[in-house]
């Protein structure tokens, strides 16, 4: 029987109605950790710069992401995404023991976000290798869509919902109901797969497997391209429209945490229609295409929210800015789940979460250089810079991207 499309096509997918939710959970809790801390470390120290370095440490276990994704290929990504969700459990339970107890700083909570950043950046790349094992090829497209609004809901709800909870039931409390979903999260996972290991994995090393992924991607320029693409964004788009948002709340707009929380919605909102508009059109979007049209239209919005001092303005910007993001990162994601074949996804996506650490170099350069510019000569310099950057990728690459027929258009492997 031919697997019918539609926006609810993956869920005849077991596998994907356990993962769903379970990616649901996680992505909500990521929201609220991110929102509750991030406004705690302002708020304890007033300082951009701790802010900013809270960010960044978060992701500096980036590095990991490859043989995470080597990992994955051996034993599983059922076994490894599991793993990873049972630490975040943990570490969400210490953070709410010591809140709890009153031993909780500024300095407590930066050691916590580095000890998470070994593993949580490589959860979106090892959730989409794993709904890349568990779908049927015409599904692809859509099941990945349908996966980011899971991210994309959970910012909206996640930061309405964190901010909601840290003013109502303080931060200790707050940290008690995230670790219960990540409980939930790690439980709903055991649900997924089964997914396949490599059968050369014994005839093979993890170190040889990591350079194979590395090769594979070097010599693909789809692959290159769209990783290029995605640590030009990481470093240049999401530092604005993530990581210094609290300083956007605060210093431009006058707004409090829960304004923080709606300023934060609004880009997620955009974002959620636009992953659900890739779930509904599925396979006929051209991801090569897709991938640098949206991200050319992304940063031009960058572009003048830089300038905006009106809230009501600014949040609608972000909006747009958010649904053009889905129509650019959804269609990379295919792009490279499809070019990296079955016995290169992990790894491949592994290498894809490296583009990752170009957050923390956006989020420590901002700092600097908001103290000395200013907010909207920083954010016009990030969007200027990544505007031109994508341009040359897509000029670069264009024969590899551009064409109807080319495999990154048509979904065939090169």
């Amino acid at each position: 029987m031919p697997h019918r499309a539609g926006v609810l096509g993956p869920f005849r997918v077991r596998s994907f109605r356990f993962q769903w939710p379970a990616d649901l959970l996680t992505s909500w809790a990521f929201e609220m950790e991110t929102l509750i801390l991030g406004w705690y470390v302002l708020t304890e120290t007033g300082s951009i710069l701790w802010l900013t370095a809270y960010g960044a440490l978060q992701f500096l276990g980036t590095l990991l992401a490859p043989m995470i994704g080597v990992a994955a290929d051996r034993i599983g990504h059922r076994t490894v995404i599991c793993a990873m969700r049972a630490s975040y459990a943990v570490l969400a339970a210490c953070i709410a023991a010591m809140a709890l107890t009153g031993l909780l700083g500024p300095v407590q909570v930066l050691v916590i976000a580095v000890i998470a950043g070994l593993v949580r950046p490589s959860d979106i790349g090892m959730r989409n290798a794993l709904i890349a094992a568990t779908m049927p090829a015409p599904l692809l497209m859509g099941a990945v869509g349908i996966g980011r609004m899971t991210a994309d809901s959970a910012r909206v709800v996640g930061a309405l919902t964190g901010a909601g909870l840290a003013a109502w039931l303080g931060l200790a409390q707050s940290y008690v109901a995230i670790t219960g979903l990540y409980v939930c999260c790690f439980l709903l996972s055991l649900g997924t797969g089964p997914t396949p290991r490599n059968p050369d994995a014994a005839l093979s090393t993890p170190l040889r497997d990591l350079r194979d992924g590395f090769s594979h991607v070097w010599a693909t320029p789809a692959l290159l391209a769209a990783v290029s693409i995605a640590f030009l964004v990481n470093m240049t788009a999401f530092p604005l429209s993530g990581g210094l948002l609290p300083y956007v709340a605060r210093d431009v707009y006058g707004i409090d945490r829960t304004g923080l929380g709606f300023l934060s919605a609004s880009f997620a909102a955009g974002a959620l229609l636009g992953s659900l508009l890739v779930g509904v059109i599925g396979s006929r979007v051209q991801a090569g295409r897709a991938m640098i049209l949206g991200a050319l239209v992304w940063y031009a919005l960058l572009l003048v929210f830089a300038r905006v001092e009106h809230l009501a303005l600014g949040m609608t910007l972000l909006a747009v800015a958010g649904f053009m993001q889905s129509l650019s990162l959804s269609p990379l994601v295919v792009l490279m789940l499809q070019a990296a074949g079955d016995a290169y996804r992990g790894r491949v996506m592994g290498a894809r979460m490296l583009a990752i650490y170009g957050l923390p170099i956006g989020l420590f350069a901002a700092g600097p250089l908001i103290e000395h510019l200013g907010f909207a000569h920083t954010a016009t310099l990030f969007a200027g810079f990544g505007l031109l950057a994508t341009a040359w990728i897509g000029l670069y690459w264009r024969r590899h991207l551009w064409p109807r027929e080319a495999p990154a258009n048509t979904g065939r492997r090169a």
